[in-house]
């Protein structure tokens, strides 16, 4: 039966993380990345504390149970005068990224809560596995780690299927490319995704374009026509959010705009609903992206993704083979150390995934954030 259907959420596991991937034959169509014990928190209820209402930011700061930073409840939310100490019912409606913490959103707001009256949460959002479940229904999800299904929802349970690799080598060589700053296109083209603090600018590069014997802005034209939608798709794949400026290659700026029609047609597929501005006066075309969850590239470029992302690569190495009993170290900085402390299930991750027990050990020959991996 799982052979006749061609789009899937494939969960492929490691250490501390499941990579996420809806799969349509040989398209990629969504992407995420799930790390149980560190969740962004979107979708959260609390009932929580008023810390202070900051009218010249249009909104009040919320003291949010078991969180280090508080969130912000924007006045439009029409909780109205809000008073230091009070509680109140909140959901989170975007994650903590770029430095900002988490904001928060006071309406529709299930009705079945939990009474009481003292800050805590009370309903946790949903996994990004539920998220892609919920926007594929009729995808089956395909696991390669059976403690996956503990987390999920019993009303998953009948799509759920067993696989020894969730990822096929196309599958990985597509999630792995996501990493990638250089995104490869259509026609030979190409394009350099360059997130800063304020924006992500990318710059598009010409291919084949300069081979092509039409006149050379109608050969150009086409290229970039051709080449957008893939390049569009990959700020979904890669959650690509806030203001985003992308440079046409070769084009002149009077014809630009002629490409609008192309970039409103593919963003609609976007479910954040993404918002083309139209071309400056530069020709750069303008898209503002809802920010919801973390962007790919904090995720993986934070100190804890970098970790994963060794952890992930050792574990292909043993993954299949069968266990010896010998340990396998990681020796840490001290601040890859105080990592692998707060987050000791990356430890039993890695030994129910490959059979080897993985020993942390603190080597101060090793700069703070430095590691390396060996054996006892």
């Amino acid at each position: 039966m799982l052979a006749a259907v061609s789009m899937r959420i494939c969960a492929s596991s490691s250490p501390g993380e499941v990579r996420i991937a809806v799969t349509d034959r040989d398209s990629l169509l969504d992407f995420a990345l799930w790390r149980p014990d560190m969740a962004d928190g979107v979708g959260d209820i609390y009932r929580a504390r008023v810390s202070a209402h900051v009218p010249a930011l249009g909104g009040t700061f919320i003291t949010l149970p078991g969180l280090e930073h508080a969130g912000f409840l924007p006045d439009s939310e029409g909780l109205g005068p809000l008073t230091q100490g009070q509680t109140v019912l909140v959901s989170v409606t975007r994650s903590a990224q770029g430095g900002k913490g988490v904001r928060l959103g006071a309406r529709n707001l299930p009705p079945d809560l939990p009474g009481g009256s003292e800050p805590s949460l009370l309903r946790c959002g949903p996994t990004p596995l539920e998220r892609l479940a919920r926007s594929y229904p009729d995808a089956p999800i395909v696991l390669d780690d059976a403690a996956i299904a503990a987390a999920l929802p019993a009303s998953l349970h009948p799509r759920l299927t067993r696989s020894g690799a969730a990822f096929d080598s196309d599958i990985r060589a597509r999630v792995d490319a996501l990493e990638d700053p250089v995104v490869a296109l259509p026609g030979g083209m190409s394009a350099s995704i360059t997130p800063t603090p304020a924006l992500v600018a990318i710059d598009m590069d010409g291919g084949a374009a300069s081979m092509d014997r039409r006149p050379k802005q109608t050969a150009q034209f086409a290229a970039n026509r051709d080449a957008l939608p893939d390049l569009l798709r990959q700020l979904r794949l890669r959650n690509l959010s806030g203001a985003i400026i992308v440079d046409v290659a070769g084009l002149a700026i009077r014809k630009r705009r002629a490409l609008a029609e192309t970039v409103e047609t593919v963003l609609k597929e976007d479910p954040l609903r993404p918002r083309f501005l139209g071309f400056t006066a530069l020709g750069l075309a303008e898209i503002v992206r809802p920010r919801v969850h973390p962007p790919l590239h904090e995720l993986l470029h934070s100190p804890e993704g970098r970790v994963l992302s060794a952890l992930r690569g050792q574990m292909q190495v043993y993954r299949g083979m069968p266990p010896t009993g010998q340990p396998v170290t990681l020796a840490c900085g001290h601040a890859i150390m105080r990592l692998m402390q707060a987050h000791p299930g990356w430890v039993a991750d890695f030994v129910r995934l490959t059979g080897r027990v993985l020993h942390p050990v603190t080597d101060p020959a090793l700069p703070a954030n430095g590691w390396r991996f060996g054996h006892d």
